[in-house]
């Protein structure tokens, strides 16, 4: 079985066990050839039981090209030579320093009510044009209303030609409440209205969809903390999260660095995982930034958002 049906499959079993679902389904689809998979790849390299130097150097070029990145890649290749050299059998030893890459002293888990106190949970959603903020925004919303939440999204991407249209679809599509505002005006406004609004009917949730910007236009990062400062006049902000694209590589790192010099993230939302045989890239955030990755994003419909697992993810590689 290739890679993506078991990491879709694992998805949806932790969907049950984080949200305490009922059962919701994650539609299979058939876009990875199994000769494109990271999984695939890998296990073919441990078809012998030992490694040889050019086994090696075939699980290096397949970490490479997988977007592990350079640094992760090297410290993987250490850690398995050290677990191999304790007559570790390589498949178990790849298991364990899978398993040690992605391990996170960060929670993974994300809270979708509102606290104890009534107060109701922000999250602040950031990212580049294109990489699927607006649209993991709306489906982040359908998973909490489907959990019984009340959702409030604000529309806080105020230049981009028709973001305010599209996240009304989704608004509407996952049965949340949308505050917006004139274009081009402020966005920070924006979302200071959508926690109020969010405080006075006692909904659970805020999610602030902010405009897409290059992580290289300093002004426009700097924005990023104004929203956040103006947001915390009104309720604090539980995450900042980074949606990523799985397909750019490792130009997703250097826009991780950069975003989170402007504002602490607390996470990521990696999409487009399903049209990209890169699933390393997660392990690449991880190890060179040790952000977690907090959900994955499987599909185009609004079901295609799961919660990230390490532990399913690297048994779905190695099966």
């Amino acid at each position: 079985m290739v890679l993506q049906k078991l990491f879709l499959s694992a998805c949806a079993r932790l969907n049950q066990k984080v949200f305490n679902s009922s059962g919701r389904l994650f539609r299979r689809r058939e876009k990875l050839a199994p000769s494109q998979t990271f999984g695939r790849r890998l296990r073919a390299i441990f078809t012998s039981g030992k490694l040889d130097q050019a086994e090696w150097d075939e699980l290096e070029a397949t970490l490479l090209g997988a977007d592990v990145g350079i640094t992760a890649t090297r410290a993987i290749l250490a850690d398995m030579r050290e677990r191999m050299s304790r007559k570790d059998e390589p498949v178990e030893a790849l298991r364990a320093t899978l398993l040690a890459a992605l391990a996170c002293e960060q929670s993974r888990d994300i809270e979708l009510r509102k606290s104890a106190d009534g107060t109701p949970r922000v999250l602040l959603i950031v990212g580049v044009n294109g990489a699927g903020k607006t649209t993991s925004v709306g489906k982040l919303a359908h998973l909490a209303v489907e959990e019984g939440a009340q959702v409030v999204i604000a529309a806080a991407d105020t230049f981009r030609a028709a973001a305010t249209e599209q996240v009304e679809t989704w608004a509407k599509r996952a049965g949340a409440q949308l505050i917006s505002g004139e274009p081009g005006g402020d966005p920070a406004a924006i979302a200071f209205d959508a926690v109020k609004s969010a405080k006075e009917s006692g909904a659970d949730l805020v999610l602030v969809d902010t405009a897409g910007r290059l992580h290289t236009k300093v002004d426009l990062m700097n924005e990023l903390g104004k929203v956040r400062r103006v947001v915390e006049k009104g309720a604090a902000v539980d995450e900042i999260l980074l949606v990523l694209d799985a397909t750019t590589g490792q130009n997703g790192l250097t826009q991780a660095k950069v975003f989170g010099e402007a504002v602490a993230l607390t996470g990521v939302i990696l999409t487009k995982l399903d049209g990209s045989a890169r699933g390393g890239i997660i392990i690449a955030i991880q190890q060179e930034l040790g952000i977690p990755v907090k959900f994955v994003g499987l599909g185009e419909g609004i079901d295609d958002l799961a919660p990230f697992d390490a532990e399913l993810f690297v048994e779905g590689i190695l099966s």
